[in-house]
């Protein structure tokens, strides 16, 4: 029995459960649904779209009773030359009030609406050119799914001809039309900004892409070395508020390696890496720059402070000794209690007939994919 059917349950155990992804689409069908058919919004709305860590398929489960959160892009006719920031918002505070009174708060970038099930974000964008109009109205922009619902045969794909498979079908193919189409190359949008008073530009669907093709080029590893992390920084740093979300993920993609061979080798590769990477910054007292996919004037770590960049990397260098020590442990259960000291109780225990089953028989041909049963294993069959 190898460390990696330890793994596949830990991830089981952090991934959202099948109740908060039926709340999740839910809460945005129906807000979706609602912004579509609105009398004073529906003439300037051009497309609504999933971003966010549940699209990446990077969400963690949530804790400490708080909800899981999907964010809503809106694509407005809003021209941003023309219509301040403030005007922007103001446009939907009548929608909000109509539908979520009590429920929701003026954010600097966006309207958050918490429900008693989910968190929404209202993320408002401007008029967008001619160009992107017809991407931004497509399926694959406006699909409901998230990048782990997708096989190695059906990939999400920005084109003209892809559409949504039928996720329940065994043995679904995309097309060679669609397979050969070349993917669309939006600009990036523009999000208002009421606290700066201007507008900034931020790049979703480039995000989804870049993760897309990196989850690719580590065998489908990468988004689970991301919620692995992702639970760790929740889990043991818990009294530093940043970095967290998207710049604790960007960074892990800078420095999780192509071509790894388990969420093992990915997380304790991509703590050194942050180590190496980032120690000039580290030395010389500053926040690292990073810029974000597809809008490299935008640093995702403009918010962090040196202070709280530094105690990060302390951090990553105390558990990756920890990470190596677990990579390296000759048996089973030391592996295990390393694993459980940087991931805590979710991360499964040892269990004495593990050794006893590998010591005394050979695996199957398809090795084994969780300790539990296949049955009850939330599998995420597509990350």
């Amino acid at each position: 029995m190898k460390i990696d059917s330890y793994f596949n349950d830990f991830l089981s155990n952090i991934r959202l459960t099948s109740s908060q992804k039926d709340d999740l689409k839910r809460g945005h069908k129906t807000l979706r649904e609602r912004l579509n058919t609105d009398e004073d919004l529906k003439d300037i709305i051009i497309s609504t779209f999933l971003q966010g860590s549940y699209r990446r398929s990077t969400a963690v489960k949530p804790v400490n009773n708080k909800r899981a959160d999907v964010d809503v892009i809106i694509v407005t006719s809003l021209d941003r030359a023309s219509v301040t920031p403030e005007e922007a918002i103001d446009k939907f505070i009548p929608f909000v009030e109509k539908h979520y009174e009590g429920k929701y708060e003026i954010q600097g970038r966006s309207i958050g609406i918490t429900l008693s099930y989910v968190d929404l974000d209202i993320v408002i964008t401007s008029a967008p050119s001619e160009a992107d109009k017809a991407a931004l109205q497509s399926n694959s922009v406006m699909s409901n799914l998230m990048l782990e619902d997708f096989s190695s045969n059906y990939e999400w794909k920005l084109s003209k001809g892809w559409s949504e498979p039928d996720i329940l079908k065994a043995n679904i193919y995309l097309s060679e039309a669609v397979k050969s189409e070349a993917e669309w190359k939006t600009s990036p949008l523009w999000i208002p900004d009421r606290e700066a008073e201007q507008w900034d530009q931020t790049h979703p669907l480039e995000q989804i892409r870049w993760t897309r093709d990196k989850n690719k080029n580590t065998n489908k590893h990468f988004v689970n070395v991301v919620k692995a992390l992702k639970w760790w920084r929740t889990l043991k740093l818990t009294d530093l508020r940043y970095p967290k979300g998207y710049p604790i993920e960007h960074m892990i993609g800078n420095c999780c390696p192509d071509g790894i061979s388990s969420v093992a080798e990915g997380v304790t590769k991509t703590l050194e890496n942050i180590i190496d990477m980032y120690y000039l910054d580290y030395f010389f007292n500053r926040t690292p720059i990073l810029p974000d996919r597809g809008v490299p004037e935008h640093d995702v770590w403009k918010r962090v402070s040196v202070d709280d960049f530094k105690s990060f990397y302390d951090s990553v260098k105390e558990y990756s000794a920890l990470a190596k020590e677990a990579m390296e442990a000759e048996s089973l259960k030391d592996q295990v209690n390393k694993w459980r000291e940087i991931f805590g109780e979710k991360f499964p225990p040892y269990d004495d007939d593990d050794d006893d089953f590998e010591k005394n028989s050979n695996p199957p041909s398809g090795g084994f994919t969780s300790r539990k049963e296949s049955s009850n294993v939330e599998s995420g069959r597509f990350a």
